[in-house]
């Protein structure tokens, strides 16, 4: 009887085994970029030893990166980014899920990139990366500026039939990032998504919300923007991404930077906050730029003012003032001083010119008026002087 409580156990052992260890695809690698072969579980404490599980997270051409403007070459066939189907009705559902790592809404596959790439996108799903009240948590910085949160818009080549075939293959993935800072006042469109925050407060959690237009939740201008080829910025790390960074950076009010930074829960009793990766060394990478970079020591974009990003700023917000602070030629450029004292000059010497004129003038018609008797005495004559 003992033995065949044994055996019984066993068999339950292994069928129950691979259930609980394996990695729900939608849970796995923070679905920034879905998942690939299941190698196990993975944490933003542990950046470091990602490679010994993921290989790639180890190799040359790892996301996210710095932005250094003054390094970025401008590219003039970089059209503007063009987006299809968005504006999602509101009779569609789309579902919002807390995997552990980030908060996911996943989008269906009629939102499409339809210019600015060279091939067409379907869109996956987007996530965000944020700090906290003390320290900002964008992944891409610029110029070494890190934002308080960025947001990814997934999206995977029509070349494949779905993410999961695409994810593995080179310039299988393009991601649309921007930076996200905060503003005066409430961002609408973001505040569609924010208040459904707490239905998945804690991991494994998901809700379904109305549909709305994605496209709110990016900048206004999408023809300036930074391009470079990387990596998933999550385990398995793979380098099929088309990197496209956004100069303009959206706004949240502070109360919706508060909803994004201390709602979400990695686990029961901590608050998921700071998750993002540092910037990985560019290892000879080009980063094109789809706008003439601003001159050295401007400031960045989606800065405040910066994106509009600017602005990063870059601004919505702040738009880039890329045509601010051209210098002044000073030598074809008068000021009002100069202006009126030109003026008093030219009257100055019209007046004098008068003067000597009219006394020259006098000069001719009493000519003893010139002579000099400054040693003659004169004085009263007296009443014989006067008889004739």
């Amino acid at each position: 009887m003992g033995l065949q409580n044994l055996r019984l156990l066993l068999l339950i052992g292994a069928f129950l085994g691979p259930l609980v260890t394996c990695d729900d695809p939608e849970d796995h690698p923070h679905e920034d970029h879905p998942p690939g072969p299941p190698h196990g579980h993975w944490s933003y404490t542990d950046i470091t030893d990602w490679h010994k599980a993921y290989p790639a997270c180890g190799e040359k051409e790892q996301s996210p990166i710095n932005v250094d403007t003054g390094d970025t070459t401008f590219d003039p066939t970089l059209k503007p980014i063009e987006v299809s189907g968005y504006d999602v009705s509101p009779e569609e559902r789309l579902k919002l899920k807390n995997n552990g790592h980030t908060v996911v809404l996943q989008l269906p596959d009629s939102l499409q990139i339809i210019g600015g790439l060279a091939n067409t996108y379907r869109a996956a799903q987007l996530h965000f990366h944020w700090g906290s009240q003390s320290s900002p948590g964008s992944e891409h910085t610029v110029n070494g500026q890190k934002f308080p949160g960025e947001i990814h818009v997934v999206h995977f080549s029509s070349r494949f039939q779905s993410l999961d075939e695409a994810v593995t293959q080179p310039g299988g993935l393009a991601v649309l990032a921007a930076f996200i800072q905060e503003g005066p006042k409430v961002n609408e469109d973001y505040q569609h998504l924010l208040t459904h925050l707490e239905k998945v407060k804690e991991a494994g959690q998901s809700t379904e919300i109305r549909g709305f237009d994605i496209r709110g939740l990016l900048p206004q201008q999408l023809d300036r923007y930074y391009r470079y080829n990387g990596s998933l910025t999550t385990p398995p790390c793979y380098q099929t991404v088309n990197w496209t960074i956004f100069n303009q950076t959206v706004f949240l009010s502070e109360d919706q930077l508060d909803i994004l930074e201390d709602t979400i829960h990695h686990d029961h009793d901590h608050i998921l906050q700071m998750n993002f990766r540092e910037p990985q060394s560019l290892n000879g990478r080009l980063v094109l730029s789809s706008f003439r970079p601003p001159v050295s020591g401007r400031k960045a974009p989606g800065q405040a003012p910066a994106p509009s990003a600017s602005a990063p700023d870059p601004a919505n917000g702040p738009s880039d003032r890329s045509g601010e602070g051209a210098p002044r030629d000073d030598s074809q450029t008068f000021s009002t001083g100069d202006m009126l004292a030109i003026i008093f000059g030219v009257l100055f010497a019209v007046t004098a010119l008068a003067f000597f004129i009219y006394f020259r003038q006098n000069q001719k018609k009493n000519p003893r008026s010139s002579d000099k008797k400054s040693n003659v005495i004169y004085k009263a004559a007296a009443p014989e002087d006067n008889m004739a």
